[in-house]
């Protein structure tokens, strides 16, 4: 890519779109497009293919996506399987129709086997049956991957995915009913403490084994697949270290100052037991990461701190 190349971020006002777009203007890429849900509703095929048609972007970075934790997965499958399938179809035949140079599609390591070997290879998609809680948005995610695959496959397209573990950050949903584990976590911690309260809970037995990359640090290694990766295989993108839940909520008790006391509620689904991906592949390349956990969450804090309401 050049610097003065037009790319077009779908999803710049999400946790990665947002990040991946702080990345591109820092490296001093000037042309970056992007359009709002309310100006560009991607699951319209008729509006994808008139705004490809208009803007004609070179490079496309398909980071919009319906995301959420176990409970808003487990609650609204079928919002899940359609939103993202209508998302990734439209904007990667819009991508193939208009020529575009490159693109990159942002799957999950959630959408792995619930029982892959761990630690997880990219050659371990689609060998088990998935994880319950979370199949919807698991399919769909597969679908746009192994679509990248086959356009590439029958028309040359250099459409390219890779697939992140899970990401923390600035722009994150702290929402408690739809969000990931870590930012529930730091509201939670943050307004146990605010309060005055003694315990903040902790769904599941705090067991399972998950690995967090730093938002920015996953937004530098997509712009350096787009600059340096043409394979079909999907690439994945993580720390390559994992901690239990416990381990993640007692370290977040430490970072926002809680001083209370944990309480697991077993009743509530732990989800995959442990999901750890190998990044073997993306350190071949010559990429790896910088920010760590703990230094990772006290961003993340800071910036709950200046922006949440």
């Amino acid at each position: 890519m050049e610097l003065n190349s037009k790319i077009y971020v779908a999803g710049h006002r999400g946790l990665v779109g947002s990040a991946i777009v702080r990345n591109l203007e820092a490296k001093g890429y000037t042309n970056i497009i992007y359009r709002t849900h309310e100006e560009l509703d991607l699951t319209n095929q008729a509006d994808v293919q008139a705004f490809f048609k208009e803007e004609q972007p070179e490079y496309v970075i398909l980071a919009a996506a319906k995301v959420g934790g176990i409970h808003a997965n487990n609650t609204y499958p079928a919002d899940f399987i359609y939103d993202n399938l209508m998302i990734q179809n439209n904007v990667i035949k819009a991508a193939h129709d208009y020529n575009v140079k490159k693109l990159l599609f942002l799957g999950s390591t959630c959408i792995y086997p619930k029982m892959a070997p761990q630690p997880i290879r990219e050659e371990y998609l689609l060998t088990g049956a998935l994880e319950e809680t979370n199949e919807a948005y698991a399919v769909a995610k597969i679908a746009g991957l192994e679509m990248c695959k086959f356009f590439k496959r029958q028309y040359g397209d250099n459409f390219i995915s890779c697939m992140p573990t899970n990401l923390y950050g600035p722009n994150d949903n702290f929402d408690l009913k739809s969000s990931h584990v870590l930012p529930a976590l730091i509201r939670k911690f943050h307004e146990a403490k605010i309060s005055g309260k003694h315990t903040v809970e902790v769904w599941g037995t705090g067991t399972p084994l998950r690995e967090f990359i730093y938002v920015d640090d996953m937004a530098d290694a997509c712009v350096f697949l787009m600059e340096n990766y043409d394979g079909e295989q999907h690439v994945n993108i993580g720390t390559g270290e994992e901690v239990s839940i416990r381990q993640l909520a007692e370290t977040v008790r430490e970072v926002v100052g809680f001083e209370g006391e944990l309480v697991f509620n077993t009743d509530m689904p732990d989800g995959t037991p442990r999901k750890l991906t190998t990044v073997d592949k993306l350190h071949g390349l010559g990429w790896k990461h910088k920010i760590s956990l703990n230094e990772g969450i006290k961003l993340a804090y800071t910036w709950f701190l200046e922006n949440y309401k």
